[in-house]
């Protein structure tokens, strides 16, 4: 049975060197005086260009979470891991900037990003952000105009809700999904999957709505558009399983990317500050719960659900372990799939791909002053999930032991 304990699996693909800059730096991030200082100094250094600032990002904490700043960068880590028997979600750090040259922009390397992936064999997906294709503040927009309709279904008020746009509101929505449909067709003639990213709360609903829209085009025989799916939410549950119903009446596949999820403090303080009902859960155990029910969900209809375990959980990854072995699923089996971000938890990335398990990382990559948004979550996630820090630099310190005792 796998083990996620085995640390000289876990980290075989790194040589001493790499082991002490990755001890340094999770020591850093749970030093919290640090933490905070580097939170606030890292994007200003980079904004200032002081010198030498991204030379240290890079050899440091860009070096451990990132593939790199072009495609062609990230070729080195993606062969590494290849070795490993472990895959890549390859993402293109683009965070929307708002015009319709940078939405257009963002379009474009997406594609390019596609065409790289159908080139090498260890990268089956890439992940996309729809903020990265159509304006925030539209996305907004529509997300109130959707709940303002009175319809039950998901698609209907999203109907309602174009109706309800003006003139150039519509037209921009419309060249956004243009670059949708450009995205997923070229995904889809290149047998590339697309996970597509959830989004804050308050901008989520018209992001479901087209990503149904999408793999109920493209999903007829391989889930080629994936949905993200926040479990630290208190009514995704629900909403998995109604994504379910529709895709069994529609006939499609439909295929879920299962989080935690990524926006809990921005979104308990917006609630507060809006004086509206928190949407996240009540506390880290509902979360849990909501999680391990959902990954029973998927697997009690592995025949019609295409599923990527995205957690860092050890717990649910054991989950699904046992109870693919209780079912008699094969550990590559298409359906599921696990993963990890790059960076982290490699003791359950390296072990399940060495029990013959397919599991992937998520290589993010792009120029250092665009991945800042990226870094400074990893950085914050570290920080702020309990234990997470002291569970990675435990590892790394008792793999550090093994090899020294040998040496």
């Amino acid at each position: 049975m796998v083990s996620f304990d085995n640390t000289e699996l876990a980290f075989a693909h790194q040589n001493d060197s790499d082991l002490k800059r990755s001890k340094w730096l999770f020591q850093m991030m749970g030093n919290t005086m640090m933490l905070k200082f580097g939170l606030k100094a890292m994007p200003l250094a980079v904004r200032w260009k002081i010198p030498f600032t991204n030379q240290i990002i890079r050899n440091t904490i860009f070096k451990q979470f990132v593939g790199g700043e072009s495609l062609q960068e990230t070729k080195d880590v993606v062969d590494k891991l290849a070795r490993h028997k472990v895959k890549v979600i390859l993402d293109y750090g683009a965070e929307g900037a708002g015009s319709e040259e940078s939405l257009d922009h963002a379009c474009a390397e997406f594609i390019k990003v596609i065409d790289y992936a159908s080139s090498q064999e260890n990268i089956p997906f890439i992940s996309i952000k729809v903020t990265g294709i159509a304006r925030f503040n539209l996305l907004e927009v529509l997300h109130e105009k959707m709940n303002l309709s009175e319809k039950k279904s998901i698609l209907d008020k999203y109907t309602d809700a174009l109706d309800m746009l003006e003139a150039e509101e519509k037209s921009s929505w419309m060249k956004s999904m243009r670059r949708l449909e450009d995205i997923c067709e070229c995904a889809k003639s290149k047998q590339v999957s697309i996970l597509v990213d959830a989004e804050e709360t308050w901008i989520q609903d018209p992001v479901d709505a087209i990503t149904i829209m999408m793999m109920m085009k493209h999903n007829q025989v391989k889930a080629i558009v994936y949905n993200t799916v926040q479990l630290y939410r208190h009514d995704r549950y629900d909403f998995l399983y109604e994504s379910y119903l529709h895709a069994k009446e529609n006939n499609y596949l439909p295929g879920f990317k299962l989080v935690r999820g990524a926006y809990m403090e921005k979104e308990r303080a917006r609630a507060f500050s809006n004086n509206y009902p928190s949407p996240i859960q009540p506390d880290k155990t509902a979360t849990d719960n909501d999680y391990n029910r959902s990954i029973k969900f998927v697997l009690e209809h592995v025949d019609e659900i295409a599923t990527i375990i995205a957690t860092h959980n050890e717990s649910s990854n054991m989950l699904v372990c046992q109870l693919m072995k209780e079912k008699n699923l094969s550990a590559n089996h298409p359906h599921i799939h696990f993963s990890q971000l790059y960076g982290m938890s490699d003791n359950i990335t390296f072990n399940l791909a060495h029990h013959g398990f397919s599991v992937s990382k998520y290589l993010p990559f792009g120029p250092i002053h665009e991945v800042i948004p990226y870094l400074l979550r990893r950085a914050q996630e570290n920080s702020s999930v309990s234990g997470l820090t002291g569970r990675e630099l435990a590892l790394i310190e008792k793999e550090w032991t093994r090899r020294k005792s040998k040496s």
